[in-house]
């Protein structure tokens, strides 16, 4: 019971954090409303990222395509981590490091939006897809832990109060479904 209890302080603690954090609070915000531009101007909202975090991404763009809350029209998202072929085949052909950089390339456009998670900050192929974003004119927007981290050359980069793993990612899908509410409620209000 002991552990129970202690993780879930940890948690709330990570989360009071970043709530008392006005910096990141206005972060979410502007997140938030770059989604809603990027979308409003026939662009699309694309996410990577590995392991748990790739997961995630597939989870926050399927909220986004899919829906929410409410039944509304489908918001253009999606997930640079959920083609098993294409990762297995890019990893395999030019290495791991490239795998969301190579499709970036294929997928994104000038006024598109990349949103890179990583605990650490410092996964390569989320590093070299930032570099890709910023030659094709595509937002970058990196979340990850409060550690120094590679991601510091992103657009907007959003750091989660904890150097803990779970404790991060716990946080990062509750700011993830805000911005989807937030980006949802904001087409409800006026459609596409």
């Amino acid at each position: 019971m002991d552990l129970i209890k202690q993780r879930f302080q940890e948690s709330i603690a990570t989360k009071q954090a970043a709530m008392d954090d006005l910096t990141l609070m206005a972060k979410v915000q502007e997140i938030a409303e770059l989604g809603i531009h990027v979308l409003r101007h026939g662009g699309k909202i694309l996410f990577c990222g590995n392991g748990g975090s790739a997961v995630d991404s597939m989870h926050l763009a399927a909220e986004l395509s899919g829906r929410y809350y409410v039944d509304r029209p489908p918001l253009n998202a999606e997930s640079l981590s959920a083609d098993n072929a294409f990762i297995t085949a890019v990893a395999n052909d030019y290495g791991y490091e490239f795998v969301f950089s190579r499709l970036l390339k294929a997928k994104g456009k000038k006024g598109d939006v990349l949103i890179g998670m990583s605990t650490s900050g410092n996964s390569k192929n989320v590093v070299e897809a930032f570099k890709v974003a910023r030659e094709l004119g595509v937002t970058s927007v990196g979340w990850t832990g409060s550690m120094p981290c590679l991601m510091d050359n992103c657009d907007v980069l959003l750091k989660i109060p904890s150097a803990d793993t779970p404790r991060i990612q716990e946080t990062q899908m509750l700011i993830g479904h805000i911005i989807c509410e937030i980006i949802e409620k904001h087409f409800i209000e006026k459609p596409l």
